[in-house]
C-alpha cells in the first residue's frame, strides 16, 4: 500500500512514539552515600588504555582522600600534590559489584573532572569478556573538550541508526565494532553545559540512560531542569522529548546479543590511548608541554579540579504501570559520516575498558566541608573496599549542587584538598 508523503511522515511519527510506550519503571538499585564505596570494587591493575595513572585500592583511596563521602555525595579525585610520580598520577577507578542487563540508569552528578589538559574521565558501563558483551560510554571526553561524546563498543557485526535523536547531535560512525578500523559508534553532542567546565559551572545535572532491546538512549538534564518524575522516583522517559543520543538496533544490530551483564564504572585516567594520542591536535594543550605525560607529571596543581562528586546512581527496571507518553518525533540528522576519534580501547582478551576527559579548571570550595564518615583504615587489612560508613548525627544528607559544602570539616586529609 502506497502512502502520500505527508501521511507517511505522520505514520512514522505515530509508530516511533508508540515504540517508547513500555511498561513503567520500578526502582531496583540505589547507590549513594549509604552504600557506594562498599558496592564498588577498586581496580588496581595497570590501565588497559596505557594511561599515565596509578589506580589505588580502596584503603589507600580512603586514607589519602581520593575516594570519600562528601556532603551528600561521593567524592572521587586524583593526587594533585605529587610532582613527577614515577608510576603515574594516583587516581581511582571503581566498578560496581552488581551487573545489569537492560534498565534505566539515572546518575545525579554534581561535579566531574573539568576540561583539563591531560585528563580522560569517564562514566561508563561494560560487560565481561570485552567487547563480546558490549560497552556504553555515557559521559566521556579528553583534554580541553567542552562537549560530551557518547559511544558504544561491540564485537563486529553491530550497525546502529540514530532515529529520534536531537538534531544537533552528530553521528560520527554507525559501526559499533571495536576491532579493525572502527573504534565504536560515537555521537558527538553540541551542548557546552553537558561536560567538563560547562557542566561544573551549572552545578552538574542528571544523565539518564535507557537500555532496552530496541534502543540505547541517553538524556542530559541540567540541574535546573531535572524532570519532576525523576526527582519523585517515577521516571517516564516517554515524556522527556528527544534524547541527547539514541542508538537504534533495528535489523542491523540485535541489542540483546551485543549488550549484556554490564557493570558501572567511574574513573579518571591521564594521557594514554586517547588523551595522549590527540595531545598535539589540541592547540591549548600542545602549547603547554611537548607531551601529555610531561605535563601531567610536572604540574600536579593543575589537577585539583579533576574530581567527581556523585550524588547518586539509581537503576530502574521495567515492571510498573506505564506512564503517559508524550508523542514526539525528532528528525534524523543527515550529517556526513566521518571517522570517529580513535580511542584504541582494550584488546578483546582484556576485560576492562577506557575512560576520557578535558581541560580547564573549576573554582574550588575553599571553606568547604567534607564528611568522610569512615574510621581510619587498618593498614593490616587486605580488603579492597573501605569500611562501612558510620552514622553521624551532624550530617544532614543534603545533596551538594556545586554551591558549597557543609562548614564542619570531618576529614583533614580531604579538607586540605579544598584549601588555597
Amino acid at each position: 500500500m502506497r502512502f502520500s508523503g505527508r501521511f507517511a511522515a505522520l505514520a512514522s511519527t505515530v509508530l516511533f512514539s508508540a515504540g517508547i510506550a513500555h511498561a513503567g519503571y520500578q526502582l531496583d538499585t540505589t547507590y549513594d552515600t549509604t552504600n557506594f564505596l562498599n558496592s564498588f570494587d577498586f581496580f588496581t591493575q595497570p590501565d588497559p588504555t596505557k594511561g599515565f595513572v596509578q589506580y589505588v585500592d580502596g584503603q589507600t583511596a580512603n586514607k589519602e582522600g581520593l575516594a570519600v563521602y562528601a556532603q551528600g555525595g561521593i567524592y572521587m579525585g586524583v593526587d594533585f600534590k605529587t610532582k613527577n610520580p614515577p608510576q603515574g598520577r594516583k587516581s581511582v577507578r571503581v566498578t560496581s559489584k552488581k551487573s545489569f542487563t537492560r534498565g534505566l540508569f539515572i546518575a545525579d552528578i554534581a561535579h566531574m573532572p573539568g576540561s583539563i589538559c591531560g585528563t580522560w574521565p569517564a562514566f561508563w558501563m561494560f560487560g565481561d569478556n570485552w567487547p563480546t558483551s558490549g560497552e556504553i560510554d555515557i559521559l566521556e571526553g579528553v583534554n580541553s573538550q567542552a562537549q560530551n561524546s557518547i559511544t558504544l563498543h561491540t564485537m563486529d557485526g553491530c550497525i546502529m541508526s540514530n532515529q529520534g535523536v536531537l538534531p544537533s547531535t552528530r553521528f560520527a560512525s554507525t559501526n559499533c565494532g571495536a576491532s579493525g578500523v572502527s573504534s565504536g559508534c560515537k555521537q558527538d553532542t553540541a551542548d557546552n553545559s553537558n561536560y567538563g567546565d560547562g557542566f561544573n559551572a551549572i552545578g552538574g545535572g542528571v544523565y539518564a540512560t535507557e537500555w532496552t532491546s530496541d534502543h540505547i538512549a541517553v538524556w542530559f538534564f541540567p540541574r535546573s531542569r531535572i524532570p519532576q518524575d525523576i526527582t519523585s522516583q517515577n521516571p517516564n522517559p516517554g515524556s522527556w522529548g528527544a534524547p541527547t543520543a539514541r542508538f537504534v538496533g533495528g535489523n542491523t544490530c540485535n541489542i540483546d546479543n551485543f549488550f549484556k551483564n554490564h557493570q558501572i564504572v567511574f574513573d579518571t585516567t591521564f594521557c594514554g590511548d586517547w588523551a595522549g594520542k590527540v595531545w598535539y591536535a589540541d592547540p591549548k594543550c600542545a602549547a603547554l608541554a611537548p607531551t601529555c605525560e610531561a605535563y601531567v607529571s610536572g604540574n600536579p596543581e593543575q589537577f585539583a579540579n579533576a574530581f567527581w562528586v556523585v550524588n547518586s546512581v539509581k537503576i530502574y527496571q521495567q515492571g510498573g504501570n506505564p506512564g503517559p507518553v508524550q508523542h514526539w518525533a525528532a528528525p534524523n540528522p543527515s550529517s556526513g559520516l566521518v571517522g570517529p576519534q580513535n580511542q584504541n580501547h582494550p584488546q578483546p582478551q582484556t576485560q576492562v575498558q577506557p575512560q576520557p576527559t578535558q581541560p580547564a579548571t573549576q573554582p574550588q570550595p575553599t571553606n568547604g566541608q567534607v564528611w568522610n564518615g569512615q574510621p581510619q583504615p587498618n593498614p593490616g587489612t587486605n580488603s579492597q573496599s573501605p569500611p562501612p560508613p558510620k552514622q553521624d548525627s551532624s550530617w544532614n544528607g543534603q545533596v551538594w549542587n556545586g554551591g558549597g559544602w557543609d562548614t564542619k570539616i570531618r576529614n583533614r586529609a580531604v579538607a586540605k584538598r579544598f584549601s588555597a
